[in-house]
């Protein structure tokens, strides 16, 4: 145990050069400083008090005397004017004097803070996460040490049993209004962290500026933390912030690299604020998902023009030297005001075109602040046939995975299999003259169509490739099949590139031939050129293909590190919690391993499959509620349950860190699972299933 000197192991960490003061927290015990608030404290008597016990006013007919509801001594009314809500109370706001005010304030932001270090500590016994030491910001720090923070009695007012209820989990801000959110720092000690309010900017400056190893690790709430480091990418300077503890809510980890500006001496403050919020826009099942646009709500990095992010995928850039968090994360991307129009309704266009004007393939991973705009007014694009640029009430229907292949003489649509579902809602609801497809970024192509719009407004085609490789295969971000051509024109078909894409004129029996070929899911050739010169012309293919793997790429299970890259999977964002012992389990994800006769899974919509897995879910949290306290504190705060339905095998197994759960865990599971498992593998005629469910323990700090 650590030796406590000078109060400093007490729950509300005491600033000595406040001591002086007469207050709760000054004169009263460790153990009295615990309770607080939570217990009804002892009324000193009208008749001891003949003066207010912080101002010394004497008290009078019209000078009355009114008890704190937290302390019991008396104060006048200007020195206990302010409330809190007591625990004693059951939780209804109390008469406070100004000192418990203070001193609550304090023991309710660090108890937050404390949940917080726990969090961490477990995460960094699991994975390895060691920070280096850090150099004390102040000379006199307000810390206390890790393994105190959990003697307070928060915990105890928790339900005994488990609790069902609607998500109110907002996780309370630590982000202070002026300076930075608190931050852990190692005390020197292996395993032993603290956390420094109000840390020095100007000091945390000079340390990363110094070539600290490790990054900065900031409290943003006790279940979010930002990374916070300072690189050199790809030859340039750069803020890396990224984010741990999106996981457990259902959202992708984040990464922003900004480019840092000259003599620059203060954080990046703004994104912080900006990842509480996209934490707190997934309990309405709001998620970050790749080309997804994310707006700011006011001036952003001292700009009206800085507008959102753009979150895309890393696909061929470098990532050498980024502390990247664990997959899946998307990397955000600065959008201009003016560019919000193509983010919101191409912003394939929009990557490439940064991309272009970095030369970087196929877009950079970093952002640069105050830079002009690549995109203007809309004016006149071909878009304009096919996106409605005011009310966004329809776009351009993307197809998951369609990729285009530009070669000499050749062009290749590629459509995977999975893709047949997405592709007929765009077929139906094509015009029956046009049938337009956006296409997917073609990571197997060496180069990329581009659009840059000029100087007058004008949209022109160029292309990007991959540096010092020859150009072969060109990508294509849209296909446009119109049935204009006439018979009589003398062409059997004509294809042009049009801005970033292919256009493709074809005659109305051949219009109604492709739309066959694409219902029965097979493939179909288009012969283009005059009828009389056959050696000039080309061919565009339409092929189905098998699905790459594209999804879930490095994720691995918590069971027993089984890959689910190419595995389909569902995110769950639930309505309701389970919550008991200050801990809150959630189920936010279900991986498809096998339904039926498909190795790999797939999602499915059965009303009765999607009940099945709800009484799973529902049966686990309950029977774990009882041991989410242990489970938490011994590191296990991401579960997986994997469940097999067969008419010959039916059973279950769980697991976290890639080990199985221990004995005492898988008791209290086999009670409740089993029944439920039973009751549907041991139907005759039902299809095997495999699917496996993801949950995470988080804090309680509603």
């Amino acid at each position: 145990d650590e030796t406590c000197t000078m109060g400093e192991c007490a729950t509300s960490p005491v600033d000595l050069d406040d001591m002086s003061e007469t207050s709760p927290v000054g004169i009263l015990s460790k153990d009295r400083v615990t309770v607080l608030g939570e217990v009804a404290p002892v009324w000193v008597p009208d008749a001891e008090a003949q003066v207010c016990m912080k101002c010394g006013i004497k008290f009078t007919f019209t000078k009355r005397r009114h008890h704190c509801r937290a302390c019991g001594k008396v104060f006048c009314a200007l020195c206990s004017s302010l409330k809190f809500k007591l625990t004693h109370l059951d939780g209804k706001e109390g008469r406070v004097c100004i000192s418990c005010h203070s001193a609550l304030i304090k023991s309710e932001r660090n108890f937050i803070l404390g949940i917080a270090v726990v969090v961490f500590l477990k995460s960094c016994r699991n994975h390895s996460c060691i920070l280096s030491s850090g150099m004390s910001p102040k000379g006199k720090r307000r810390v206390w040490f890790a393994d105190e923070i959990l003697t307070n009695k928060h915990s105890e007012s928790a339900p005994t049993t488990p609790v069902r209820e609607f998500t109110q989990n907002v996780s309370a801000n630590l982000i202070p209004l002026d300076g930075l959110p608190p931050i852990l720092t190692s005390t020197g000690v292996k395993g032993d962290y603290t956390v420094e309010e109000q840390p020095s900017e100007m000091l945390l400056i000079q340390e990363l500026e110094s070539g600290r190893p490790k990054p900065l690790v900031f409290v943003l709430n006790a279940n979010l933390l930002a990374m916070v480091k300072l690189v050199n990418y790809v030859n340039r300077k750069c803020w890396c912030v990224t984010t741990k503890g999106m996981h457990a809510v259902g959202q992708v980890e984040l990464v922003v690299l900004l480019q840092c500006l000259p003599e620059e001496k203060s954080f990046p403050k703004d994104i912080f604020r900006h990842f509480i919020q996209l934490y707190r826009d997934t309990f309405t099942g709001k998620v970050v998902k790749h080309l997804s646009l994310s707006l700011f709500g006011s001036s952003f990095f001292g700009s009206q023009d800085h507008a959102g992010f753009l979150y895309v995928r890393s696909t061929l850039q470098s990532l050498q030297g980024l502390p990247l968090p664990n997959q899946p994360y998307l990397f955000g991307l600065l959008v201009h005001r003016a560019e919000v129009a193509w983010a919101k309704a191409f912003p394939l266009r929009l990557m490439l075109r940064l991309g272009a004007e970095y030369r970087f393939y196929p877009c950079p991973l970093y952002s640069v602040r105050f830079r002009k705009p690549l995109f203007g007014d809309i004016g006149h694009t071909i878009m304009r046939l096919l996106v409605d640029f005011r009310n966004y009430r329809y776009s351009l229907p993307v197809v998951s995975g369609l990729t285009v292949d530009l070669e000499a003489h050749r062009t290749c649509i590629k459509i995977p299999n999975t893709g047949y579902n997405e592709l007929m809602k765009a077929v139906n609801k094509s015009n029956e003259h046009v049938l337009a497809i956006g296409a997917c970024f073609n990571d197997t192509a060496d180069s990329h169509l581009i659009c840059v719009q000029a100087d007058d407004g004008q949209y022109q085609t160029q292309a990007i490739s991959i540096h010092n490789q020859p150009r072969k295969v060109t990508g294509s971000c849209f296909i446009i099949f119109s049935s204009a051509l006439k018979a009589s024109a003398g062409y059997l078909a004509k294809s042009s590139v049009v801005e970033d894409g292919l256009m493709v004129q074809i005659t109305v029996e051949t219009m109604a031939e492709l739309r066959r070929s694409l219902r029965e899911m097979k493939d179909h050739t288009v012969t283009c050129g005059r009828l009389d010169q056959s050696e000039s012309q080309e061919l565009v293919c339409v092929q189905w293909v098998e699905e790459k793997c594209t999804v879930n790429k490095g994720i691995i299970s918590p069971i027993d590190g089984k890959s689910m890259e190419s595995i389909s999977s569902t995110k769950m964002f639930q309505k309701s919690e389970y919550k008991e012992n200050g801990k809150i389990i959630r189920w936010t994800e279900v991986f498809f391993l096998q339904t039926g006769d498909n190795p790999k899974g797939a999602v499915t919509d059965s009303a009765e499959h999607n009940r099945l897995t709800e009484r799973i879910a529902r049966a686990f949290c309950l029977a774990l509620c009882p041991h989410l306290k242990l489970l938490k504190e011994d590191g296990m705060a991401k579960l997986g349950l994997r469940v097999t339905f067969d008419s010959q095998e039916a059973g279950f197994v769980a697991g976290s860190n890639g080990q199985p759960l221990p004995a005492q865990y898988l008791n209290a599971l086999n009670s409740v699972l089993i029944p439920v498992i039973h009751s549907r593998g041991r139907k005759r005629d039902g299809e095997p299933i495999v699917m496996e469910l993801i949950f995470y323990i988080l804090e309680n700090i509603t």
